[in-house]
């Protein structure tokens, strides 16, 4: 098969997958996230700065600054978005045809890897633009210098995005790695490359931050500035006073930083061919099917409670096979009540959500509750609650999604009581979360600690409220599993006002946002997913 029938292919996916709700959320996150890099002047928060020093907001400082930025978040968020190339063709039948066609697999891997690097190559375009917004924004130096402003975005984002997409491939293609545990995994990887591809001995330049800060620094001692003090930063901080400001004209490209950015592109090649090695390309007589490569398993599908209808068939977490449509009788209202059809419909609901979980993560997380019960008050606290409150995330992220990953989504919206079942999934999710952090609770009521526990009662109920609003809005579990992972990791790092747990306590009291806060902000998200169940038609009653 020709490059051109190759890149056609992979142009007609990319346009297909950007109509998905995830790319758009995606995309706006990465549009906020250049906004807030490049603070207004008397801010008190600053995402990259060098000796107490940022530059002037130029073309050159401020394309640098909001590239650097947007391939921290690209890799990450990015991923998630990517990561369903090979799942779809084999949920939709497209796989079956391709395995008839006589394209290679090689072939087909690099026309995914194409589609993936043009999706994210997409949104690293529209954070040029809102570099170019930004810096006129601010008036600091309204001088557009195209090349300057540009430069950043090819030499820094492209690569690593480049990067990323072949991962998503290679993830998507390894049998441990292509469900739910795979988005996990990534998110420890991308801690590593952004936190290591910020030091001097990074491979292949790593993300580009040793190059920029040499140059910023530099460019800071040419002008007379001592930088002794404090080295780069990249990563959001607070601060006590503004920054003070220097010029700088941008980085420069020497032949050893293009070497290393043009390897880092041949090295995403490389690894999004690397699965044609063993990829069956959906050919039953390979054994493609639940044990082979890009294979998704096979779902369990429950009995569905007789008082109303349930989300989907349950499957395991991070699968997306679409199972046949199983049908349900409703009664009328008047005998819904008199057979206690609301506690059944939550009790449906909450077996959609956990069915097929693995005897494993049952395990695991009776462990931690009896690890709960006789750790330490403190040490429970630190280590058992965050743990408690991490562990169900893949079932978290079923919320506000099967219907759409099972294509039942039509047949639920002719269901009479929308409202009603929208609120027993979300109360399914209260009761996983409950169940999850008993231990911790259990020990705040002995101890008589009413603020821990008021904290942890309105972080039970904003967690599902969070998993299902951007399940019905992204219609996809990947954005909330990157979400909260992120969320999770800032609180359990002494971000206070994002500690939603309580597991921040310098007095020994929570230390975070109060439980009315929480509370207001889960009572919004469910209203958001309210909202959008009614504009879609799914929500009448």
């Amino acid at each position: 098969m020709s490059l051109a029938t190759i890149g056609g292919l992979a142009v007609a996916d990319c346009k297909d997958r950007m109509r998905r709700p995830a790319y758009a959320v995606t995309l706006l996150a990465a549009v906020g996230l250049g906004y807030v890099a490049a603070p207004e002047a008397d801010a008190r928060w600053v995402v990259m700065y060098i000796g107490h020093h940022r530059g002037v907001y130029n073309s050159a400082y401020t394309g640098t600054l909001i590239a650097l930025a947007g391939a921290l978040w690209l890799t990450l968020g990015g991923f998630y978005v990517v990561r369903n190339a090979i799942s779809r063709d084999q949920s939709s039948g497209v796989g079956r045809l391709l395995a008839a066609t006589p394209m290679r697999t090689a072939g087909y891997f690099f026309g995914k890897f194409l589609s993936n690097c043009l999706i994210l190559a997409s949104m690293v375009g529209v954070l040029a633009v809102t570099a170019l917004v930004v810096q006129v924004a601010r008036g600091e130096d309204r001088g557009i210098d195209p090349v300057a402003l540009l430069a950043p975005f090819v030499v820094i984002a492209l690569p690593v995005v480049a990067f990323t997409a072949a991962m998503a491939l290679l993830f998507e293609s390894v049998p441990l790695l292509r469900a739910g545990l795979g988005n996990i995994v990534w998110f420890f990887v991308w801690l590593v490359v952004a936190i290591g591809g910020q030091s001097p001995g990074a491979p292949l330049g790593g993300i580009g931050v040793h190059a920029v800060a040499q140059s910023m620094g530099l460019a800071m001692a040419e002008q007379g500035i001592d930088i002794s003090e404090g080295g780069f930063s990249l990563g959001l901080v607070y601060l006590d006073t503004p920054l003070r400001t220097f010029v700088w004209d941008g980085l420069d490209l020497t032949g050893g930083f293009l070497g290393g950015r043009l390897a880092m592109i041949a090295l995403a090649v490389l690894l999004a061919l690397v699965p044609a090695l063993w990829f069956p390309r959906f050919d039953p007589a390979r054994g493609h099917g639940s044990a082979a490569a890009g294979a998704v398993e096979e779902p369990v599908t429950p009995a569905v409670p007789l008082a109303g209808a349930s989300s989907a068939p349950a499957r395991p977490a991070g699968t997306t096979a679409r199972p046949a449509v199983t049908t349900t009788r409703s009664l009328p209202a008047s005998v819904v009540r008199r057979r206690g059809g609301y506690v059944r419909l939550l009790v449906g609901e909450f077996r959609v959500l956990i069915q097929g979980v693995s005897p494993w993560w049952w395990l695991g997380a009776v462990l931690l509750t009896v690890l709960g019960l006789v750790l330490p008050f403190d040490g429970m606290i630190l280590v058992i609650l965050p743990l408690s409150w991490i562990w169900p995330v893949l079932v978290w992220s079923r919320l506000g999604t099967q219907r759409y990953e099972y294509g039942v989504d039509a047949i639920l919206g002719a269901y009479p009581w929308g409202r009603r079942r929208l609120i027993a999934e979300w109360a399914a999710g209260v009761l996983l979360t409950a169940l999850a952090g008993i231990a911790p609770a259990v020990r705040m009521l002995a101890a008589a600690d009413r603020p821990g526990l008021a904290v942890w009662a309105a972080g039970a109920l904003f967690i599902p409220s969070l998993a299902l609003a951007l399940g019905v809005l992204s219609r996809t579990h990947r954005l909330f599993q990157a979400i909260f992972l992120m969320w999770w990791y800032a609180a359990i790092n002494g971000i206070a006002f994002l500690d939603f747990m309580g597991t921040a306590r310098p007095d020994g009291v929570p230390a975070g946002p109060g439980p009315l806060l929480i509370l207001g902000v889960a009572a919004a998200l469910v209203g958001v997913t309210y909202l959008a169940g009614r504009a879609r038609g799914q929500v009448r009653a």
